[in-house]
């Protein structure tokens, strides 16, 4: 049994909104019938079923439909509903994981073509040439397009997996609370400042070769992302290694504490892994949920949902989480 959190029924199978978190009964289930705080994040000012066709639709948008429609017409896949882009239409957690892994295939294809034939590592100049396309570095900050590809670049298979798993899980409770706009800022934002500080403490620490220091990966932007999550809702059960449940607080509070102990202690890079770099990371995710939680009033799940059935754009599917536990 569970209670409606409008009018306080007892329900045997109540219904948990997708947008919200909450749990509703039949009369209550929808949106527009338990003022929904995730309407408010949907690009609908005129209401959840007024399209506003008779007064927008104009020549200008009509041309601009067909345009779009040309170019998706000589693409070599189907971009329709039916297809397999379908998956990332209106989902910028798919759309991330998309663009690492595209990323991650292209680092991989770009060492094999810069490594000197029948030689096992590359030559400084190609070196050089690979870090000056997908790594932030140190001698080089003014490369402003590194301080984004660096971000979808990895620097190994389990670098990548890593943050995989963390973006794949969060960032679905991410999206009922912000818009896709937002989102990107977010994932972005937090990516660019966590590499540039990074690269500003290994720029303080001394004289580096010029194939030393950097940094890549997208371990800002999704601790940034788990900071959102964590201050929105702390409790949230969690399953750390896929099997030690545990409350969210904890496993961000562990990730904050080792991140601080080695920054203030002077090893923001110890283990070749970019520990300012998650910190800033962490802070930017605290700051914006915060931000959340002070001007939105939201309500959070009670444990990490994602799975079950649905396709895209419904419960389950790439449009949000579905029933069941997902381990972390």
């Amino acid at each position: 049994m569970a209670k409606c959190d409008v009018c306080g029924k007892q329900e045997s199978m109540p219904y948990e909104c997708r947008h919200c978190g909450g749990t509703h009964c039949g009369e209550h289930r929808l949106p527009e019938n338990h003022n929904c705080s995730g309407l408010h994040d949907w690009n609908d000012p005129k209401g959840v079923f007024n399209s506003g066709f008779d007064n927008s639709v104009n020549s200008n948008s009509s041309a601009e439909a067909s345009t779009k429609a040309k170019i998706a017409s000589k693409l070599p896949f189907d971009t329709g509903p039916g297809g397999p882009m379908a998956y990332f239409r209106g989902n910028v957690t798919y759309t991330i994981l998309l663009l690492m892994w595209i990323t991650f295939l292209f680092q991989q294809l770009t060492s094999l073509l810069l490594s000197p034939v029948g030689s096992i590592g590359m030559s400084l100049n190609s070196q050089l040439t690979y870090r000056s396309i997908f790594v932030l570095t140190p001698e080089n900050p003014e490369y402003v397009w590194t301080w984004v590809t660096s971000i979808f670049a990895h620097g190994g298979l389990m670098h990548i997996a890593f943050n995989s798993i963390v973006i794949f899980f969060f960032g679905p409770l991410l999206s009922r609370y912000v818009s896709d706009r937002n989102f990107w800022l977010l994932f972005l934002g937090s990516g660019i400042l966590a590499g540039l500080s990074q690269v500003f403490i290994q720029m303080t620490g001394g004289a580096l070769a010029p194939w030393e220091g950097g940094v890549l990966g997208a371990s800002g932007g999704a601790l940034a992302i788990l900071g959102v999550i964590t201050i929105l809702n702390p409790n949230l059960k969690v399953y750390f290694m896929f099997f030690i449940p545990m409350p969210l607080w904890v496993l961000t509070g562990g990730f904050a504490v080792i991140s601080l102990l080695l920054v203030g202690g002077g090893m923001g890079g110890a283990g070749g892994i970019a520990h300012a770099a998650h910190l800033i990371g962490l802070l930017v995710g605290f700051a914006y949920g915060e931000y959340i939680k002070r001007t939105k009033n939201i309500r959070t799940p009670n444990q990490l949902q994602l799975g079950g059935g649905g396709g895209p754009g419904g419960p389950g599917g790439p449009g949000g989480p579905g029933r069941g536990r997902g381990p972390f």
